[in-house]
């Protein structure tokens, strides 16, 4: 059990959840020791949880004597939808608690278009999805969404988004409840789905930290694609500055670019100059057609000499950047994902993080790639809502309003 211990009679069901989550207790016995509860209480309080349908009881393996009765989370007794916007088009899921996609769809969307058409025209993919994961509107606990700004994380509000004309401070969560009710056909008496939102880097980062990196306590990752942002993960948790800003590495400006004009409005930005959306300006000016990121992976995959060379340019420009970043946070992971992050730009990050960092910053240093591809933000979007929810204060609440509404 380590060194966790609780204060006797004030460890509510929703704490004893969290021990269980963590696999931390999967026994009354390790309940009891770590909280210091008696058996009676433990199960009154087990009761709550399994009349509530969140856990699952199994017979443990046998020592010798007699096998333990193990419980733990089930994360089949409710489904979340995650939606990772991007500028172009946008991924939609249904996936159960433990972050398994049950069912997916992909498609065109131009995140200029506003939000009230773009909301509403992911709404209208829900219905299809909830059938195909075959479940019901009735099973979906709440909405995550990652989006391509900054978030604050308080409202869920994007706060001046350089590639979101007309999203600034727009409520996106009462939006997205309503659009969700009219096209999933949602009783007035269920009350609104959860909705929650933070910017896609953040959540990125929180779904390849929690799959492959949970023993690093300083991780970073990088989306580099029609723009360029940094999700932070500290002892576990997402760092997100005071109001969402945190990991806006896009927006440093460049000391000799006073002439590269940024989305955001200032000149000489990195991503004015190295991401997905500059290289797409670049080769257009040597005769290519690329739109945004998504179609400068494209010419990656296909291996177009200038889209190589101006991968790895950027790859450079951004490691001037990410120097400081190593410096001041001292990292275990640098992980990098988005549209351009293959090895003409890694290896220009590393080339510069290597030749201007200090040894010692480095020296423990992993640079990665993603695992997860381009699932990351929908995975990130879906764990953001399980934490959320399955919080120990929230479940708490969660509790006591099933408690009233089985009186």
């Amino acid at each position: 059990m380590g060194d966790f211990t609780m204060t006797p009679n004030q460890v509510s069901a929703g704490e004893l959840l969290q021990l269980i989550r963590g696999g931390r207790a999967n026994t009354r016995a390790d309940l009891q020791r770590a909280t210091g509860l008696s058996r009676s209480t433990i199960g009154q309080r087990l009761d709550l949880l399994n009349r509530a349908g969140w856990l699952r009881h199994s017979t443990g393996t046998s020592t010798g004597g007699r096998p333990s009765h193990q419980i733990v989370f089930d994360p089949t007794h409710a489904s979340v939808i995650a939606v990772d916007l991007e500028t172009r088009h946008a991924r939609a899921a249904v996936l159960d608690l433990a972050g398994t996609i049950l069912a997916e769809h992909t498609g065109p969307l131009d995140i200029t278009d506003g939000p009230d058409e773009v909301l509403d025209q992911l709404s209208s993919w829900f219905p299809d999805l909830i059938a195909a994961a075959g479940t019901e509107a009735t099973h979906i606990c709440g909405i995550g969404l990652s989006v391509p700004g900054p978030v604050d994380w308080e409202t869920g509000r994007v706060v001046e988004p350089p590639i979101m004309p007309g999203w600034d401070q727009y409520p996106i969560r009462e939006r997205l409840q309503k659009a969700y009710a009219l096209h999933v056909g949602v009783s007035a008496e269920d009350g609104p789905v959860p909705v929650f939102v933070d910017n896609d880097a953040n959540l990125m980062a929180l779904a390849e930290h929690q799959a492959n990196h949970q023993d690093c306590s300083a991780f970073v990752l990088i989306k580099a694609s029609t723009g360029i942002g940094a999700g932070v993960v500290i002892g576990n948790q997402v760092f997100r500055g005071i109001d969402g800003g945190a990991g806006d590495i896009g927006h440093i400006r460049l000391h000799d670019r006073p002439d590269a004009l940024c989305m955001c409005g200032s000149y000489g930005c990195l991503a004015a100059v190295a991401s997905g959306r500059a290289l797409a300006r670049d080769l257009t000016e040597l005769g290519l057609q690329p739109t945004s990121g998504s179609d400068v992976r494209r010419l990656l995959a296909e291996g177009q000499p200038d889209a190589i060379r101006l991968a790895r340019d950027a790859g450079r420009r951004a490691g001037e950047v990410l120097v400081t970043v190593v410096a001041l946070l001292n990292p275990g992971v640098l992980m990098l994902a988005g549209d351009l992050s293959g090895v003409p730009f890694m290896t220009g990050v590393r080339e510069l993080l290597y030749q201007r960092a200090m040894p010692r910053t480095t020296a423990n240093l992993q640079v990665v790639t993603s695992r997860l591809g381009d699932h990351a933000g929908l995975i990130g979007a879906a764990s953001m809502v399980v934490e959320i929810l399955y919080s120990s204060t929230r479940a708490d609440a969660r509790l006591a309003r099933l408690a009233r509404l089985t009186l």
